[in-house]
């Protein structure tokens, strides 16, 4: 069998989603637990010009929904960046994953030369598709989630190296 832009993609984008929810998951039970604010640890940073775990999560998000809707040509889904609680946070990653789950395989399939083209910081930058694929959007996911899960580890939430990669 051979790797193909939806097997690179969906399913990567689903299962590391669904890691994710679990140590939002974790992090709610221990803040629970300890007494402690959530909104502690929302609000939580690596350092004061990074994104927040809330950011982080809602970035995680619309990196992979936006990975898959411009993969298979298909307009982007517009979130509100509304969340305030874990309860939000895990909506929003439901939410993401019902549409991306609802990509078609063969709108990705063979996307690997369709024309990608995004704005950012001011500058529009021009993949192809497979350089968006591998070269931006899966890097840029996994940054954001890995952060978020830094953010977690460092306030004391008890998850590991399991949690992130989760069952495979």
């Amino acid at each position: 069998m051979s790797i193909t832009m939806y097997s690179a993609s969906v399913p990567r984008f689903v299962h590391t989603l669904k890691n994710l929810s679990g140590v939002l998951t974790k992090a709610e039970s221990y803040a629970t637990a300890r007494k402690i604010d959530p909104t502690a640890l929302l609000g939580a940073r690596l350092f004061p010009d990074m994104f927040a775990l809330t950011r982080q999560v809602q970035v995680a998000s619309d990196t992979a929904k936006g990975a898959a809707a411009r993969l298979a040509g298909l307009e982007v889904p517009k979130y509100e960046d509304t969340e305030q609680s874990f309860a939000d946070l895990q909506q929003r990653i439901a939410k993401t994953i019902t549409f991306i789950e609802s990509v078609p395989v063969d709108r990705i399939d063979g996307s690997e030369e369709r024309k990608i083209v995004l704005t950012l910081r001011g500058e529009q930058v021009t993949f192809n598709g497979l350089l968006y694929l591998t070269g931006f959007a899966l890097p840029n996911f996994y940054f954001h989630v890995v952060t978020a899960y830094d953010i977690l580890r460092h306030n004391g939430v008890e998850i590991g190296k399991r949690d992130y990669l989760g069952k495979l």
